[in-house]
């Protein structure tokens, strides 16, 4: 990809760009879509592709591998917000436009001299590498097509490309960039690759199940799909796996279009338009949670459930809830689309017909039922857990138990609306062993994963939004730090950066602090390669010999300290 890639593709919007957001954000009429400039953009990720717990809310655009490419402001405005962290986008620039958007560029590895220089005055000031800072419009004006900022791959274990959101200013709502005229070259049809039926009451079944099951499919010669025929009955409902690739890329990305049609009648309409990030959690209802924790794929549900409030649904009947009658035949087909318009389509036979159930849903049922719209408080042994009005979407019965050191709070198959707390007493430890201590998840794999933990005299506790198993665990290992690109008693001169290899195997790092003759200054840390690097350029040197101190602490307070000497001419 050459540098002037990224320009191309943002000054592609512009056209479209200046026509308003309320037409975009309420209506989205065929008609608005302008035809798309022919531009060579392979992207990574596409609008609302399902993610862990939230949709993408933007486009990621391969860089190869690269960092450093040029990334041009979409169009004239003001940096409204400049955000950096280790994690989520890393280091981010938001730009709001006269015209009623703001753009979002992300993972970037820095910003322009200008922003660089108002960014890093921050830091310093703040003593943190970690920063969020608001400026007003005076401060940081840019131009259409200035250069901004330089790809990268900041925020956590992310590859390089740029991540690419265009928002509604007011609302905060993201929208769909390729909305504004952005093209991609993408002859490639989406991908149905499972399908599930569902049973949604008690009294209904699929081929006398009344559990969710898989039904087979073959494809045809003109690449749509044509399910086996299912005997059914009741409400049901189906669900599907798919996924979209785009020409030059082997990436599985989101779809834009999704309906369900029962003879000839659209009952379902999912369009990846916009959305608000209040709605993210919604995913967990769109998607098979409990199939996606036990089988690793994500179901796409075609039939919206009442807790449901996600905005990206259109007016459909029913809701995608199917009532197959006896004695009746149906056709249902699933439709997906890409935003370039091409489709796979997978048609389902129905026949209606009420058959003896052979295998019924089981409801295993424990001491610690779930009325979801209610306050509960439960305790065994010596772990407590608390769950507000609506922390579920739905009553259950709760697999809560302690086993010597472990805790199960319900296996991870349901999806929470709200975070709970859960509380061991630890008045059994003395002082010693608490300091040392933790909550920690299990994995399925066995592994462990610190819980922020707030500690009282008697009790431990945290607040969290996941199920499964936990424990307490003690770390009583120091951080280990280390030297990476220089020695001790070195001159570095030549040198543009010094760097600092830092890891915690246990509870992990918490945070870290660098100084060079008492003072403190900026390391950026690398949450990928446990490296800290700090810029020779950010201070200028009036003396040969200087010394370096990096401090890092893990989660439960363990800290080590190294000390190196380094020699560098004025």
């Amino acid at each position: 990809m050459k540098k002037l890639a990224l320009f191309f593709f943002l000054m592609s919007c512009f056209g479209t760009f200046a026509q308003g957001s309320a037409t975009i954000e309420k209506t989205f009429p065929e008609s608005y879509f302008r035809k798309p400039l022919d531009i060579p953009l392979i992207l990574s990720g596409t609008f609302a592709e399902l993610r862990p717990h939230h949709f993408h809310a933007g486009i990621d655009i391969k860089t190869q591998q690269k960092e450093g490419l040029n990334v041009y402001a979409a169009a004239e405005g003001y940096v409204s917000r400049i955000k950096i962290s280790h994690w989520g986008y890393g280091k981010a620039i938001y730009i709001t436009h006269p015209n009623g958007y703001t753009t979002v560029y992300a993972h970037l590895k820095k910003f322009n001299k200008r922003i660089e220089a108002f960014i890093k005055k921050k830091q310093y000031k703040k003593e943190s590498f970690e920063i969020q800072v608001f400026p007003s419009p005076e401060i940081l004006p840019v131009k259409k097509g200035e250069i901004i900022a330089f790809t990268g791959s900041t925020g956590g274990f992310v590859g390089p490309h740029l991540h690419f959101e265009i928002r509604d200013t007011k609302s905060e709502k993201p929208i769909n960039p390729m909305l504004f005229g952005i093209t991609v070259s993408d002859s490639k049809r989406p991908r149905i690759k499972t399908l599930i039926g569902y049973p949604l009451d008690s009294t209904s079944s699929i081929n006398q199940l009344g559990i969710p099951s898989k039904i087979a499919f073959r494809k045809l010669k003109n690449g749509n799909l044509l399910a086996n025929k299912i005997v059914a009955h009741g409400t049901i409902g189906f669900g599907v796996q798919v996924y979209d690739q785009l020409d030059g890329a082997y990436n599985k990305n989101g779809i834009y279009k999704l309906k369900m049609l029962v003879n000839g009648k659209k009952v379902y309409d999912f369009r990846a338009y916009s959305f608000a990030f209040s709605e993210s959690k919604y995913i967990n209802l769109l998607i098979d949670y409990g199939y996606l924790e036990e089988k690793k794929q994500r179901i796409h549900k075609c039939f919206i459930t009442p807790e449901n409030k996600l905005s990206m649904y259109r007016s459909s009947a029913n809701k995608g809830f199917v009532t197959i009658k006896d004695g009746l035949s149906y056709n249902v087909v699933i439709v997906s689309e890409d935003f370039k318009g091409n489709t796979q389509q997978i048609t389902i036979p129905v026949v209606g017909k009420k058959e003896p159930v052979l295998v019924k849903k089981e409801v295993k049922r424990t001491a610690y039922k779930i009325n979801h719209n209610q306050f509960y408080k439960f305790t065994d042994k010596h772990v407590t857990v608390a769950f507000p009005k609506n922390t579920f979407y739905q009553d259950f019965y709760l697999d809560f138990w302690v086993n010597d050191t472990i805790v199960q709070v319900h296996p991870p198959t349901i999806p929470l609306n709200k975070k709970y707390t859960l509380t061991f007493d630890v008045s059994k430890y003395d002082s010693i062993q608490k300091k040392y201590m933790y909550i920690a998840s299990i994995t399925d794999k066995g592994s462990t994963n610190y819980e922020p933990t707030v500690k009282k005299e008697h009790t431990f506790y945290t607040t969290t939004k996941k199920l499964g198993k936990f424990t307490l665990r003690k770390d009583t290992i120091q951080p280990k730090i280390r030297l990476y690109n220089f020695k001790d008693k070195q001159w570095v001169t030549h040198f543009k950066t010094l760097k600092v290899k830092i890891s915690d195997a246990e509870s992990g790092i918490q945070k870290y602090r660098g100084e060079i003759d008492g003072k403190w200054i900026l390391m950026e840390y690398n949450v990928k390669r446990g490296v800290l690097t700090y810029d020779l350029s950010d201070k200028s040197f009036s003396n040969a010999k200087h010394q370096l101190k990096v401090t890092v602490t893990d989660n439960v307070g363990n800290t080590n300290t190294i000390y190196a000497t380094f020699f560098r001419k004025k």
